[in-house]
């Protein structure tokens, strides 16, 4: 056995590093921190110059077949909702579709019917299911036979849907579509058709990219079907077309420039996109710029996502704020594409946690419904309004297969598929990558052009041994990639039983590159250790992890049924049956507080679900009485811990994040002594002590927020309710209270509402006060001030009158609307 020094290989922007080469006679084991560049894989199309070097190729569909836990998702998936959409969704109606329609004429021509379809073709794909096949290939036949001579195919009201311009944004999702079927089948009318596309897109100014909200913002969905089609034919033109692209598109290569989420979600990577042809570093390190400026402001709990309801908001850092699932399959997707572009084993990771331990729960455990938005904190999961606490109003959390989540009721098809594609990629040295870790089985050219198929065995991530069996049919030479995720400190490594020393780094590969013969093993161990984490940006709560899967208390799920639309489609509420308001009693080393129990027997098929979860973790924990939900039955936000309680210790039990679809990721800790806090009860609102109207309260909000005795903390105070005339825009406006009896004032204290940089509320642009004196209503005369101050209260003082009714009329500002915290009034 030799060791040899570090050495560290700057390869077009990408750090190729090995360290302590090991070496047993014609065997050769390193660790690296990408695959050796420049190289190509001599079966499987990579980037073609000037494109940088492809670190990890993709193989074609169909050489990846999963199995296992990941294998009946993919099963669920098409037994459930995304399978068998078409009988509760109108976008989905081939003979209306102006997708369907050789013309581009009918109805629905929008993002709907293509966000489907980009998960349910792959599905069909991966299952080699014959019916989905079918039935997918018949929308992609009519899509490509739609096209006209210029090279525009699709819905022609697109062509003008923006003042007259086009709108290119579900354009890019269908592009998805025909590059995995061309991936599949081979057909090379799909080359036919994206080049003609590309020319027609060719022929636009710069500008065309920047066009409306949606496509300016996912334009990098673009520039990847640009260079998937010119490492394909080699077309020049099709570079120009990327530079074009990225010039008129908004620039996610200088900033986080929109925080919306599923836009976060897959417009983060964008310059790091586009470094593949600019090769510029500032491009290169953009998506974990901006991955790491997002996360560190919005995600600071566990699960892999953010606070982003419907749009990340300056305050909303809470655990109880969350994902739509829309964001985490685009994230998941933007990790897979970012590992494949850099060959950093960082992105897969990340990939992983998010898989694991949040999209499970965001659907029902048969997949025939899902909920919009998906917290680490989330003890009740009703029909019911929870704006402002989440952004958007109406039902985000009870589980649906219908429009009211029309963009993920579509869009969550390709979470799976997509996934199942890349457990193993090609390497630029003829070798294979196991990328993301699960049960399957890969058929792939490798070495000198040898077939070889290997059959991963294994658990993970409800076990930490992974066994690879290789079938070739004659002995060939090839490297095999092996990832160490980033939790793992000591992975062990066997070689037909033999055990092999190897210095593993976390985030690092395993390369072993030897002459393989039919019948050997490979077994790889990655050791699972408890590891709690602390979140000092949320309040110093606490997770606890367990390898790649975080933990939620394991509440007792009460799920009953609402609504009439269909009688084989329920739509579901879930209840807590258990308590949920726990703190955890840590001891000095927090790890060793808690005991890993598994279950006996083989993985349940289902294993994301509480009563099938393969792991559980014993914990001490005390109640916390003053935690409750909130007016919104939303939990209340986290407290600083340690929190003091003088509750009994109870042993509690934890489950997968995942398993979990009402949960406690991220937990106080108990503490005592002059460090702990008590947990201090929200104020309650009181009960209206006069009659409050206006001349119109938008129907999220409330009049009795007007008189509630909640002190705002600010004008921007989401945490209290409020008053709003929204939607009104620019218009004289009214409120008024109306007293029991005729009452003497002299004094008014307003506090106005105003949620600038999150919404389009604003302190109006003046007010007055008026009384009612019999049936007229007279100005208030002599008042010293009618201010429009934000964040502070706006006293009015003047001469006493006695009246039965006040009324304040407020000019709103132009283009947007205003509203009230509360309103005070004192003889």
């Amino acid at each position: 056995m030799k060791a040899l020094r570090i050495r560290d290989f700057a390869v077009v922007g990408i750090l190729f590093q090995t360290a302590a080469l090991i070496t047993f006679g014609a065997e050769r084991i390193s660790v690296v921190s990408s695959p050796p560049l420049p190289m190509t894989n001599s079966f499987y199309l990579a980037n073609r110059a000037p494109l940088a070097p492809s670190p990890f190729v993709r193989l074609p569909i169909g050489s990846i077949t999963p199995r296992g836990w990941l294998r009946h998702q993919l099963e669920l998936e098409r037994d459930g909702m995304i399978g068998r959409l078409k009988e509760i969704s109108p976008w989905l109606n081939f003979e209306n579709s102006a997708w369907a329609n050789k013309e581009g004429k009918g109805e629905r021509g929008w993002e709907e019917m293509p966000y489907w379809l980009k998960g349910y073709g792959d599905l069909g794909y991966v299952l080699r299911d014959e019916a989905i096949i079918a039935e997918a290939r018949k929308w992609i036949e009519a899509a490509m036979a739609s096209q006209r001579e210029d090279g525009w195919f699709g819905p022609r009201e697109l062509l003008t849907s923006l003042n007259g311009k086009p709108d290119l944004w579900s354009h890019m999702v269908m592009l998805n579509i025909l590059q995995s079927y061309h991936e599949f089948s081979g057909d090379a009318r799909v080359l036919e058709v994206m080049t003609r596309y590309f020319k027609w897109q060719h022929q636009l100014p710069a500008s065309a990219f920047g066009e409306g909200y949606w496509p300016k913002i996912r334009a990098g969905d673009n520039l990847e079907s640009v260079f998937w089609l010119y490492n394909r034919t080699g077309e020049p033109w099709l570079l120009d077309l990327a530079r074009k692209t990225h010039q008129g598109m908004a620039r996610w290569d200088t900033d986080v420039i929109n925080w919306h989420n599923v836009n976060i979600a897959q417009g983060f990577r964008a310059g790091t996109v586009f470094w593949m042809l600019s090769r510029e570093p500032q491009h290169l390190e953009s998506a974990d710029r901006n991955y790491r400026q997002v996360m560190e402001l919005y995600g600071q709990f566990p699960g892999g996502g953010f606070v982003g309801d419907e749009n990340s908001r300056p305050g909303y850092v809470d655990p109880r704020g969350g994902i739509e699932t829309c964001g985490i399959v685009e994230f998941m997707h933007s990790f897979q594409m970012l590992t494949k572009i850099t060959g950093d084993p960082l992105w897969a990771d990340r990939c992983e946690e998010i898989a694991f331990n949040s999209f499970p729960a965001s659907m029902t455990p048969d997949q025939k419904g899902l909920r919009y938005i998906t917290c680490a904190n989330q003890v009740q999961a009703d029909r019911h309004n929870k704006a402002p606490g989440i952004q958007n109003s109406g039902t985000m959390f009870s589980f649906s297969p219908f429009e009211v989540y029309r963009c993920c009721q579509h869009n969550v098809s390709h979470g799976w598929p997509y996934y199942a594609e890349e457990l193993w990629l090609a390497t630029p040295d003829n070798g294979l990558c196991a990328s993301l870790h699960a049960a399957s089985e890969v058929s792939a050219k490798v070495g000198d052009g040898t077939t070889v198929k290997i059959t991963e065995d294994t658990d993970y991530p409800f076990s930490e041994i992974i066994t690879l069996r290789l079938a070739l049919p004659k002995p060939t030479r090839f490297p095999l990639y092996l990832r160490v995720p980033r939790w793992c400190e000591k992975p062990e490594l066997k070689i037909n039983g033999r055990s092999v020393r190897v210095k593993a780094k976390p985030s690092s590969y395993i390369a072993v590159n030897r002459e393989w013969k039919d019948g050997d093993t490979v077994t790889l161990r990655l050791p699972m250790q408890i590891a709690v984490r602390t979140w000092t940006k949320n309040k110093n709560s606490v997770s606890v992890d367990y390898g790649p899967l975080s933990f939620a208390l394991a509440i007792q799920e009460r799920w009953v049924k609402y609504g009439q639309r269909h009688p084989d489609w329920p739509e579901w509420e879930v209840f807590p049956d258990s308590p949920w308001n726990y703190g955890l009693v840590l001891g000095r080393n927090p790890a060793k507080s808690f005991r890993v129990e598994r279950k006996t027997g083989p993985l349940a098929p289902q294993a994301f679900a509480p009563e099938t979860a393969p792991i559980s973790l014993k914990a001490k924990a005390r109640r916390i009485p003053a935690w409750q939900l909130d007016r919104l039955n939303l939990v209340a936000p986290l407290q600083q811990s340690p929190i003091k309680s003088a509750e009994p210790v109870e042993e509690i039990r934890l489950i997968p994040m995942g398993a979990a679809r009402l949960r406690i990721a991220s937990f106080p800790t108990i503490g005592r002594g002059a460090n702990a806090h008590e947990w201090v009860e929200p104020p309650k609102a009181k009960p209206a002590t006069h009659k409050a109207s206006a001349s119109h309260c938008y129907e999220n909000d409330s009049l009795d927020a007007l008189s509630d005795g909640l002190e705002p903390a600010s004008s921007n105070d989401h945490s209290i309710p409020r008053f709003t005339w929204w939607p009104h825009r620019g218009s004289s406006e009214w409120v008024q209270f109306d007293f029991a009896q005729p009452r003497k004032v002299s004094r008014v204290a307003v506090y106005w509402f105003d949620d600038t940089g999150v919404g389009q509320c604003r302190v109006p642009q003046s007010w007055r006060l008026l009384y009612q004196s019999g049936d007229d209503w007279k100005p208030v005369e002599g008042a010293d001030d009618f201010s429009v101050k934000k964040d502070a209260w706006n006293q009015a003082r003047f001469p006493a009158i006695t009246t039965t009714a006040l009324r304040i009329e407020a000019m709103l500002g132009p283009e947007v609307s205003g509203g009230i915290l509360e309103w005070k009034i004192t003889e």
